[in-house]
């Protein structure tokens, strides 16, 4: 059993906890099943991160009040998982109500867990936001950025953004280029890859689960 699990583990990506540049990092589409992951993800925020990804210090309740109105027939949320399947970054990709109709407008929202940051996660989950807003047909990505927010100013920035600035918050506003075979493909390819990992890691943690806890302890220090 053992044997089974290291095989596994071996054979998932290492993009997540590296510091490889250029490395692939799986993004993973989640779904209503995932609302618990994603509750525990922001409500683990700090003050800071939380004013940075609301515009406000959010309390736990109007955090969890945001993850049970997220309209997942609408709106597209991907998420960036360690092995244990805990989401060390997500992003809120909202469109407007009209949908995917072209020209839709539609607005990025990012949060990364203290313990991920420095990884690039921000910089790929709106990268790979950008070509899912494509393929449905939108041409403008709006941003809403605190001033102090270099990161994601960066971010923008050299994605080509207009970003305009007002008091204590910037706007960033991306025209979007149509989507062609390629994004299309790209889209294609990187889900079925992020949902091989997926499944790779729950398997992970299956077999994990009937090792004896001595053995967990041992293989969590390593």
């Amino acid at each position: 059993m053992t044997r089974q699990t290291e095989t596994l583990e071996a054979a998932l990506p290492r993009a997540v906890g590296a510091r490889v540049t250029g490395a692939w990092v799986p993004i993973r589409n989640l779904s209503p099943q995932h609302r618990p992951r994603i509750s525990d993800h922001l409500l683990a925020l700090n003050e800071r991160d939380r004013l940075l990804r609301f515009g406000m210090l959010a309390t736990d309740e109007q955090i969890r009040g945001y993850v049970d109105h997220i309209d997942f027939e609408r709106d597209l949320v991907f998420g960036i998982f360690d092995r244990r399947l805990e989401v060390l970054a997500m992003a809120h990709l909202a469109f407007e109500p009209a949908g995917d109709q072209p020209g839709t407008v539609v607005e990025f929202g990012v949060s990364v867990s203290e313990r991920a940051r420095g990884r690039g996660c921000g910089a790929r989950l709106f990268d790979h936001a950008v070509t899912h807003a494509r393929n449905r047909g939108a041409r403008t990505m709006m941003v809403h950025i605190a001033r102090d927010n270099t990161a994601m100013l960066g971010i923008v920035r050299r994605a080509g953004a207009d970003v305009q600035f007002d008091g204590s918050e910037a706007v960033a506003r991306l025209l979007l280029p149509q989507d062609t075979l390629g994004s299309q493909i790209e889209e294609l390819v990187g889900h079925q890859a992020a949902e091989m990992d997926y499944r790779i890691k729950m398997q992970v943690l299956r077999l994990d689960r009937l090792r004896p806890p001595c053995l967990r302890q041992l293989a969590d220090k390593h």
